[in-house]
């Protein structure tokens, strides 16, 4: 008994001795050590561990696996505070390390100084536990090796047995520097060895505009965080845009702003994703707050300008019918008009044209497009424009034919679907100013730019500019083509139908007509078509009936017909 007592006193002796030896700074440092629980997309507990806040605002790094598959986290804090992360900053699941912000609730929290000068072989270190209590307990040993690793960062083999829950848990030196996350033994000296990753590589992680397609971050359903310079924030949002729910766009878009609130492209980025999220009267309060914003804070007014006259514009084009405010076409062009006085660039003098297009003024719509053509802003898009509005200003056809032939002649064969679209407005320009056989080389030339894929009325205006060439038998061919596309079709039939009768193959004419009728018995072009059919077989009296038939149904172009063959 004597014995067990003397034993138990110099076991008491030891663990004062031990506390004593332990530096005074563990028992505040530990309480930047956290306990971290995640979530998986059941919210049910997926993982727990450890880890530690390297800045006061909430910072912090662990180890990546507790965070892989996550939805949500929760960290603990040393005194048994709950706190939520609120999104990654970055991650490395080959070193298993991942920095991530905490949601803090007050201004600071107890974070670990970060080394200044990294500890040598031989120096005498510090692992520091999580726990709930007041206490100076915590793990010693020694530095037994360091390597080079990560872009010059370094790598240790400690000398100390790590203990159950302690993986991510900081060690640090001496005078009470953090320089390591602890990683898990391996190797056939567990007992007494184990791993640390410098916490400079863990602190120097962070997201860049190409980390969307990061597999380990992606991994992840907890929001990450946006690159730490504008540039690459944007390009990060831009990239994002089509990977994320609309939900978590916005919040990354509130997020920009908030990181960078002399942005005048946050507030702009932001008022065109709620606009094309929803118009109503809440939403384009806010839209308009971020534009009055943007002018506000803004370098380049003239950018500022410019796109408020363009997301004007762009409402009053899909919401013609709920007008908001003083929000109106004459209010979109002056604003452009103040982008153009600050700075005259070609894409602002587009813009005032497409307003002065969408307030049908078309000679001043047509001047802006002019002058941009006469700029290094020309393009396919600018000459089209200019078409389309000399086109509703009943200008020659020869005139549109030009501008649609600059179209055209900015692309190089074979064309490509890019092409494609200006093609086929310049084959319905040809085939309107009679030039058949050069539209259908355009539409020729479209139908491939699309490899084939074309719907039932390609092949009917390439049928029209065919029969209008007089090739009869591509006429025949597209307009079948269009009818197995769209059987239903009575104007297709009909169409047939009149090639057929130019071809003379009459009875040909009444087949496809008396399906017509099958589907319709009213189509009154159809007996009107009937008749010239009958005409051409000799059979007159049949051909009267049809077109007396057709009349009683109301086709106003058989009373000619009626007139010179049935009297």
């Amino acid at each position: 008994m004597k014995e067990r007592l003397i034993c138990l006193l110099a076991l008491c002796c030891l663990a004062q001795w031990s506390i004593a030896q332990t530096p005074k700074w563990v028992e505040k440092a530990k309480r930047a050590v956290i306990s971290i629980v995640t979530y998986d997309q059941d919210d049910k507990i997926l993982n727990t561990g450890n880890g530690f806040f390297v800045t006061e605002d909430g910072v912090a790094v662990s180890d990546y696996t507790l965070f892989e598959g996550a939805q949500r986290a929760v960290v603990l804090d040393a005194e048994g505070k709950q706190m939520s992360v609120a999104c990654i900053m970055g991650t490395d699941d080959m070193y298993d390390i991942i920095k991530f912000k905490v949601d803090i609730p007050g201004k600071k929290v107890m974070s670990l100084p970060v080394v200044t000068a990294s500890p040598v072989a031989g120096a005498e270190v510090y692992l520091l536990p999580y726990s709930t209590k007041k206490s100076r307990f915590c793990v010693t040993g020694k530095v037994n090796a360091v390597d080079k690793v990560a872009a010059g960062n370094d790598y240790y083999t400690l000398g100390m047995q790590l203990q159950p829950k302690m993986v991510s848990c900081p060690v640090a030196t001496a005078e009470g520097e953090v320089f390591g996350i602890v990683q898990p033994s391996s190797g056939a000296d567990t007992a007494s060895i184990c791993y640390a990753v410098d916490i400079r590589y863990a602190m120097s992680l962070e997201i860049t505009a190409l980390s969307y397609n990061d597999m380990s971050l992606r991994s992840i359903g907890i929001k990450k965080a946006l690159p730490n310079t504008e540039e690459q924030a944007m390009a990060f949002l831009f990239m994002i845009s089509g990977q994320v729910t609309p939900e978590k766009y916005r919040e990354l878009l509130d997020d920009f702003v908030a990181q960078f609130p002399e942005s005048a492209d946050g507030y702009i980025r932001r008022a065109g994703y709620r606009l094309q999220q929803g118009a109503g009267e809440a939403s384009l309060t806010a839209v308009e707050a971020d534009l009055d914003k943007a002018l506000e804070v803004a370098d380049a007014k003239d950018d500022v300008y410019y796109n408020r006259a363009k997301l004007i514009y762009t409402y009053l084009l899909q919401q013609p019918d709920k007008p908001y405010k003083d929000w109106s076409y004459d209010k979109a062009l002056k604003e452009v008009r103040e982008a153009i006085a600050l700075n005259p660039l070609p894409v602002y003098v587009q813009m005032e044209g497409d307003i002065q297009f969408a307030r049908q003024d078309y000679p001043a719509a047509l001047a802006c497009y002019e002058q941009v053509n006469r700029s290094n802003l020309a393009s396919a898009a600018t000459f089209f424009c200019a078409a389309r509005t000399k086109e509703l200003m009943k200008a020659p056809a020869e005139e549109i034919l030009a501008l649609m032939d600059s179209c055209v002649t900015r692309f190089t064969p074979p064309y490509t679907e890019q092409a494609a679209p200006y093609l086929l407005a310049r084959a319905q320009v040809r085939a309107n100013v009679g030039k058949a056989r050069e539209a259908l080389r355009d539409y020729d030339d479209y139908f491939n730019a699309v490899d084939g894929q074309v719907n039932d009325l390609f092949y009917y205006y390439r049928e029209q500019a065919a029969l209008q060439g007089k090739q009869y038998q591509r006429a025949l061919d597209d307009i079948n083509k269009a009818i197995e596309l769209k059987p239903e079709d009575l104007i297709y039939k009909a169409e047939l139908a009149v090639i057929n009768i130019r071809v003379g193959r009459s009875e040909e004419a009444l087949s496809v007509l008396q399906e017509a009728l099958a589907i319709d018995p009213d189509y009154s072009e159809a007996y009107r078509l009937m008749g010239l059919a009958h005409l051409q077989l000799k059979q007159q009296e049949k051909a009267c009936d049809c077109f007396a038939k057709a009349k009683a149904l109301g086709d106003p172009n058989v009373d000619v017909l009626i007139e010179k063959h049935c009297k």
